[in-house]
Order: structure tokens, then sequence, then C-alpha cells
């Protein structure tokens, strides 16, 4: 027995220092995956020899003799930082997610292979110029010569999910690029939601004035009725069916379809202490770490001639600035919202299911057998259909099957379909417009997601322009996109697209300022038709109040102090009302109805009474909400302040507030009274019951989730980047939260994903951030350090001129021409 304790100890005194010797060795391994400051490369293809020089906040700044030689060596860079980020927006596009994370990504592949964006992105590069596909090819070539280039000895190339999840990525093909840009669409969404909502709630014996109080549309609108949609479509009027496929749930591809929002504005010379333009940007998207965004100074300096200058965000698996300044011209996006998607009943023929019905009688599914390649699992292989309006959804995608009447399918035409999407395109003009008027004349090849575009230029002058591609309806279509229409009908068909010097535009007008926030950027004299489904005014309205209202001289500073305001104007509008209705009650909590009562509703972080008011809105929402709703209210679980107004209000379409569930008939007051206990009771078991250390920021912080190690417990705290912050569902200072988490109902899940601030009177004076750091590697000291200063406002410079770059660079990289 002894030789055995003996040789045990034996082996254990050889194995642990061995096995400690070889993780001391992958981690230094691992941790050299890291990008030195310095280095030089040799790429086929250059023309010419590139510089990228990084400053002291890890932007890059690249120059070179071509257009495409910069491309390359951008290619080059966002590999080196991004590569993870970039191949797992790639296999998105592909539908190909389970293959890196196997099984619990089957179900986002089954949708996203469905959608075949990256098809029609192959398809529509064939389509592109020849000098515009030359581009992106460029740039898919200097990812793979990073891609093939030798590795340092003792270091990983890749960062460390590509080592854990052992994965090695394919070789880089100029579609990825185009589809990286078509899965913009994809995060910016549509209003597909809504129109599933609507069919949800005619299933559920709803009528169109009870529809409208829970899908309000804007004051300024007056949709038409909608048709009887029981009858029009053949919904069922029998108890739902439960027996869907609870696997076959889509929640992982949520947050990907969520609407996009962004704040912009642009303030003429009359309205700045410089007399010239101010131009302001935060587009809010789904927050993540890395960030979504990259910050880059492209320069393209051909020998004898003049530098040409791009700077701000590029989306690392494209070679484009999306949101910032050439050396004339800065511009800021929000998505406009149009209603580019419309969901089509298809009913399919009893006697073949093969076919559907058309105008024109039945038809066949266009199919094709689709297999999906799972790590670790069993190959899933499905039929694609497509119908003439486009592809056949999943039928569990939101419980689709639980509503649609027997014997259909919902098929989705949607512009981000385009085979000929040139929107990439659209970006490469961004390095030539000299001019606003240029940059409204000249966005022709812009088709997908349309955007409310703000232009400012060095003479002075500012203007707005919304391209993209939005259909034309018929008249006699009284559902406009707001319903799914029954696709046997023609009169539901879409006749065309919105002519290009139809789509709104502004130059120089007379208010001396543009602001738009997703809401409507319309008047009622424009004719042709975009949506019914804007966003809530409350951001735009603030907007108009702080900038382009306002007769206050207004600088860098006050344009930076504008983006991080926290008021709600929306909590402002319903804190009043909600607290009047259970004024002089005594079941209520005395000590919070004091604290709500003296609130001036600025969301911020350090205070605690917007995390009791948020708190009490979210059970105030269920508690009136839920019993009407049944099963459909989960996923309908978020802030409403419009929808609010409407239910507490005098005279709404039903009595919102009773409960149904009971014999007894609540009252608003009610409601409410029992929504703040629920909301206090929340909070204690959360943060205890002692109120003075309750925060804002506490549990709304900006949820900065990694792919895939957000869902992996012991790693999460090392590779997600999570800060608390101020503002909220209304302020200008966004940060949203998935009320339906209940593990985190308060954490900010999107939100800003980007600052930037443009002088025109000098514009290396402009300003820029992003959410997270530019290294999209765990181990570098790039990874999370731009998140402290985004969370308190601040931003960095990125100017152009070399000597103001080289002050405190990293390092620079040469990339010469040559294998």
């Amino acid at each position: 027995m002894r030789w055995i304790v003996k040789g045990l100890l034996w082996l254990l005194f050889f194995l642990v220092p061995l096995a400690l010797l070889a993780m001391a060795v992958l981690y230094v391994w691992v941790a050299r995956s890291v990008t030195p400051a310095s280095g030089e490369a040799r790429l086929t293809g250059l023309s010419a020899p590139v510089t990228i020089t990084r400053d002291r906040n890890a932007v890059p700044h690249i120059s070179g003799a071509s257009l495409e030689d910069v491309a390359m060596a951008l290619g080059f860079v966002h590999a080196q930082e991004r590569l993870w980020q970039m191949e797992v927006a790639r296999m998105a596009a592909q539908g190909r997610l389970s293959e890196l994370f196997g099984e619990p990504a089957i179900n986002a592949d089954l949708f996203l292979r469905t959608l075949d964006m990256h098809g029609a992105a192959a398809q529509s590069l064939q389509g592109l110029n020849e000098g515009d596909r030359k581009v992106t090819e460029a740039y898919a070539r200097g990812i793979n010569a990073f891609l093939d280039a030798p590795g340092r000895p003792f270091a990983s190339k890749f960062s460390p999910e590509f080592v854990m999840l052992g994965h090695m990525p394919e070789p880089w093909q100029a579609a990825d690029a185009v589809a990286a840009v078509k899965m913009m669409s994809v995060s910016l969404g549509g209003n597909m939601t809504q129109e599933i909502e609507r069919l949800k709630f005619a299933r559920l014996g709803m009528n169109d004035a009870e529809i409208d109080d829970l899908l309000p549309p804007l004051k300024q609108d007056t949709p038409p009725p909608l048709p009887e949609l029981k009858a029009l479509l053949g919904l069922g009027s029998g108890p739902l069916d439960t027996a869907f496929l609870p696997e076959q749930h889509f929640a992982a591809i949520e947050a990907m379809m969520g609407k996009g929002a962004s704040n912009n504005w642009v303030l003429s010379g009359a309205k700045t202490a410089t007399d010239k333009p101010i131009l302001a940007n935060d587009p809010h998207l789904e927050f993540s770490a890395p960030s979504l965004w990259y910050l880059a100074h492209l320069q393209v300096k051909a020998p004898g001639g003049e530098a040409r200058n791009l700077v701000g965000a590029t989306l690392p698996g494209a070679p484009l600035v999306f949101l910032g300044r050439n050396d004339r011209v800065a511009w800021g996006f929000t998505n406009t919202d149009p209603d580019v998607q419309d969901l089509f009943i298809e009913r399919i023929n009893p006697e073949n299911p093969d076919e559907y019905l058309t105008p024109d009688g039945y038809r066949l599914f266009d199919k094709r057998t689709e297999t999906i390649r799972v790590k670790g699992g069993r190959d899933v292989t499905f039929e694609r259909r497509v119908t003439r309006h486009g592809p056949v959804l999943p039928a569990s995608y939101r419980d689709l099957a639980r509503y649609l009447p027997e014997g259909t399918v919902a098929a989705l035409q949607w512009t981000a379909f385009a085979t000929d999407d040139t929107s990439i395109s659209a970006g490469y003009r961004l390095w030539d417009f000299r001019s606003v008027q240029e940059y409204l004349d000249e966005m022709q090849d812009f088709v997908t997601p349309m955007q409310s575009m703000v232009v400012a230029d060095v003479d002075g002058n500012i203007g707005l322009i919304a391209p993209g591609r939005v259909p034309v309806r018929d008249p006699a279509n009284e559902i406009m996109g707001r319903a799914p229409s029954p696709g046997w009908d023609a009169t539901y068909d879409w006749k065309g697209y919105i002519p290009y010097d139809e789509l709104p535009r502004q130059y120089n007008p007379l208010r001396g300022a543009i602001g738009t926030a997703n809401s409507k950027i319309v008047d009622s004299s424009y004719q042709p038709f975009l949506t019914f489904d804007w966003d809530e005014p409350w951001r735009q309205e603030r907007i108009d109040t702080l900038m382009v209202d306002s007769n206050v001289k207004q600088t860098l500073e006050t344009n930076r102090e504008a983006q991080g305001d926290d008021y709600s104007p929306a909590y402002a509008a319903l804190g009043p009302l909600m607290l009047g209705l259970i004024e002089g009650r005594t079941d209520v909590d005395a000590e919070a109805i004091t604290a709500l009562k003296r609130w001036d509703y600025r969301q911020d972080r350090m205070r605690s009474e917007s995390l009791i008011f948020d708190a009490w809105l979210r059970y105030a929402t269920k508690r009136i909400i839920a019993d009407d709703l049944g099963d459909a209210f989960p996923e309908f679980w978020k802030a409403r302040a419009d929808a609010m107004l409407r239910w507490l209000l005098p005279d709404p379409a039903r009595d919102w507030c009773d409960d149904r569930l009971t014999p007894e008939r609540e009252s608003c007051g009610d409601e409410l009274a029992l929504a703040l206990q629920d909301a206090l009771s929340d909070l204690e078991k959360r943060l205890g019951p002692d109120r003075k250390i309750w925060t804002w920021g506490t549990l709304h912080y900006a949820y900065g989730a990694h792919r895939p190690f957000a869902r992996v417990k012991a790693l999460r705290s090392i590779f997600d980047v999570n800060e608390p912050m101020s503002g909220g569902a209304y302020t200008l200072d966004r940060g949203t939260s998935n009320w339906n988490d209940e593990a985190n109902p308060y954490r900010a899940t999107h939100g800003t994903s980007y600052r930037g601030i443009f002088d025109l009177s000098d514009l290396d004076r402009s300003t820029y951030i992003q959410t997270t750091g530019q290294s999209g590697n765990v181990l570098s000291p790039y990874y999370r350090d731009m998140a402290k200063r985004w969370e308190r406002i601040e931003a960095v410079p990125i100017p152009i001129a070399e000597p103001a770059y080289q002050e405190g660079l990293i390092g620079t990289w040469r990339l010469l021409p040559g294998k």
C-alpha cells in the first residue's frame, strides 16, 4: 500500500508542475495574441507602402496611395483587432452560428438561413461597378493577408475565443463585406414586430380602437381604421393552441431584430458660437463587447496629389466609415423607421401543399433544402420556401403558428432582400462629397436600411436626406403595412418604390437647425406614405427644446451636454398622472410617494427616484395589461409611455385597468397602488431594505454582452463590459431595458453606441467615442478603456494632421507590397 501512495505522490510531484507549466505556456501563448504596437507585413496586391499609426487612444491613422490600398489596410487592421467579432457577424449573415456555438444557436440559424441575407449580398456584389467591386475585394484581401501571415514566435495569432472554441476562420470573401452592410438592416429592424402584435391582438378578439390603445399612432397621424382582420384573413375565434414547439422559440435573435433608434441634429452657424455648423450624432443599438463600432482615420494620398481623408466610426467587416466626416462634409444617421417590411398570409392549396394561392391561382413554392451543421450535435435539415412576396418564416417564429389561420403560412417581403443592393457603393461616395448639396443629390445608391442623414459642410450649409427604398402601396390598401396582409389579393402588393427625388429632404431650412430621433420627420403636407409606426416623440421633442428651437449660441460643450441629457419628458408626463390617481390613498408607501413628488425626472444614476419610478411603471404595465394579453404579454412588456397615457386617461377603448381575471372591478388607482407595492418589494429583494443605498446605476448599467461568453458564468465577468449609466428609455442619453428579463429587468441592453460631434469651423476639433475600446481582444489594455469615458459623456479627438496624432502614439505598422 505504501508503495502505491509513494507512487501517487511522485506522480503528483511531476504532473502538477507539468500541468501548471502547460497552463502558463498556454496563457503566454494566448496573451501574445494582442496586436503588437508596431510591426511590418507584406501584402500581395498593394500598389505602394501603407502606414498605420495608432494614436494614444489606439485609433489607427491609415495612409495609402489609393483607395484600394487603404481598403486593404483597413481589412488588415480590422482583422488584427476585431476578428472574432467579424467572424460571429459573418457566420450570422450566413446562418451558420451553430457551427460555432452548437445547439443553442439552431433557432437563430433557422431564421437567418430563411432570410438568406448573404445570398442576396453575393448577388448584389456582382452588380457593383468595377471600381467599387475592386475596393470591396481589396478589403477582403487585407483580412486574408492577416489570416495568411506567419504568427509571432510563442504567440497565438488569434484572440482567446478562437483558441477556447477551437475554431479557425475561413478565408474572407468580398461578398462577406456586402453582407455586413446588409445585416445592418437586420439590426435596425422594421415594423414586422408590430404587424405580428396586431395579428395577435386581432386573434384575441380586439377591435381597431383597442389595438390603437396598445400600439398608438402619433397624435399628428390619422391612419385609416384597420379592416376587420378576423374576416379578412380568416382568423379563428376559438381558444389558442398551446401545443406549439417550445424548443423552437427564437429568443436568441430577438435582440438582433430589435428596432434601432438614434439621435442626431445639425445646427447652422446662426445658432452656434463659431458661426459655422455643428453636427451631433449618437446611434442607439444593442450594447455589446466589443462595441459594434471601430474608430479610424483613413487617408488616400497619391504621390503629388492632395490628401483625402475620412474619419469616424467604421464597422468591422466592411470597408466604410459609416458615421463621420471627410475634409469638407460631416454626416450623422438615425433610423428613419419606414415601413419596408410586409408580412403576407399565404393560403396553402389544400389539395397540394407545395402550392399557395395568388391572384392568378395557385403557384408552386420555390423550395430549397438547407442543412445546418451543429457543433457537437446532429445536423438539422429544413426546407426553405419562398413565395412571390418573399421567404416563408418558420411557423414558430414569435409563436406565429398559434395565431395564423389554419392552412396558411407567413411570408416576409422586405427591401433588405434586394439582390441589386448598392448601399456599399453609397458608402464609397462619402470620400468625394464636397458640399451638402452634392450629398443630398447623390445618395441614390443607398438602398437599405433607410436612414435620416443630417449633413453639414465647411461653407456653412446644412441639410437632411432620407435615402433608401420605400415601397409604394395601393390607395385601396387599408392595412398600409400595419398588420399582415392577404397574399392572394393584389390590392396589397407593392407598386414600386418612392422615387429618390420624392424622399424627405431639407436644405438650409429657415429654422436654422434639423433634428431627428426616429419619430416623424415629415409634416402633413408630405404625400408619399412612409409609415404609421413612428417611434414615440419624446426624444424628438427634447432635441427641439434643447437644440433646434433654442436661442442659445451652441458650442461643442453644450452639444456634449445635450447628448448626455438624462431628463425624461415621458416620465415627466406620466409621473403627475400616476401620482394623481393614487392621491389620498392610505395603502401606498408614503416615503416612496414623497420621493417621487419631489423628483425632477432626471434619471441620474446616483439617485433612487428613477429606479423606483421605472420599477413602478414596469409593474403597472403588468397589472394593467397582462390579463388582457395572456400569453402574448411577455414579449409586449416594455416601457410604453404613449400607450400608458391612453390606458390611464378617461374613456380608453376598453377599461384596461379592470382585471378581467377577478370578479371585482378594479380602478386605475387600485392597480397603480398594487403595482407600487410590487415594485418596492422587488427592489427590496434585489438591493435590501435600506433605501438610502438604492441608486438607479446599481441596477441600470450598460450591459456590453460578449458573444458567446456572456452566457458562461465563469467567463462573463472577464469578457463583458458593464458600466453604470444614467438615462433611460426616453432620455437623449438613452439606455433601454428588457423588462421581461426577470433576473435583470433594469439593466440597459440597448442605447447609445457611439457619439460624434463635428465642428465645421475646424473639423479637427470634432470628437468621438464608442462604448468599450478599440481592441476586441480581452487581454488588450484597449479592450474596455473607453467605457468610463463613454459613461461620463467624454470623447476623444481624431485629428488628421500627422504631428497631432503622432503625439503620444502607441506604435506604427508598415504594410509593404509583395509576398
